[in-house]
């Protein structure tokens, strides 16, 4: 009995004291006239250390000839579906770096997902309908986040040395990276000023 306690408590523990010894971010972004800069992805990258590939998958949905986020954030690895939620059909594609790809005309869920394997910024289109575009963002860090009225949470950062990053859509320089130290059980706010 004290054997199966043991097995069922000490992943708990372990959980506890993870999330017990992460630090959080809560991040403001701005332009230079102190408004809030919205869809803003916030990423910290880890000095000296390196995550593996995510093994997630995440949804870029095609909803009234939109694409829903407009803005989504992933971690390297990581595999997205594109579902087409609209009574037409659709041609998604981009053409960058990062990931170039194309799904044929469609409705419905095509059957397999679109995995991003290399970091950087994925500008998607539709090929039907010009107005249609949205980004992803591919990062190499679990610590990621999307801005909502400028101002975003990380949380469950381990403790130690990392770089923080903003990127967002009508960027033209990626302002300079943000070096940080953070203890086991920080809460560190911080306000990023970009340039428009």
């Amino acid at each position: 009995m004290r054997r199966l306690l043991l097995l069922v408590l000490l992943p708990l523990l372990s959980l506890l004291s993870t999330s017990a010894s992460a630090a959080t971010l809560v991040v403001d972004v701005r332009d230079a006239r102190g408004a809030a800069v919205t869809e803003a992805v916030v990423y910290a990258l880890p000095v000296g250390r390196q995550f593996p590939p995510a093994s997630r998958t995440a949804v870029m949905d095609q909803k009234n000839r939109t694409f829903i986020p407009h803005v989504l954030a992933i971690q390297t690895g990581t595999a997205v579906r594109f579902p087409n939620s609209d009574d037409i059909r659709h041609q998604v594609y981009s053409f960058s770096s990062a990931k170039t790809f194309q799904l044929p005309l469609y409705k419905g869920t095509p059957a397999n997902p679109v995995r991003f394997d290399k970091s950087g910024v994925v500008s998607l289109g539709c090929n039907i309908h010009d107005r249609m575009s949205a980004y992803i963002v591919i990062v190499d860090t679990p610590h990621f986040a999307v801005t909502k009225n400028g101002r975003t949470e990380i949380a469950s950062v381990g403790a130690g040395r990392y770089a923080l990053h903003v990127w967002y859509p009508e960027m033209k320089d990626a302002p300079p990276p943000v070096a940080l130290t953070l203890a086991a059980t920080d809460t560190k706010a911080l306000t990023v000023t970009v340039r428009k």
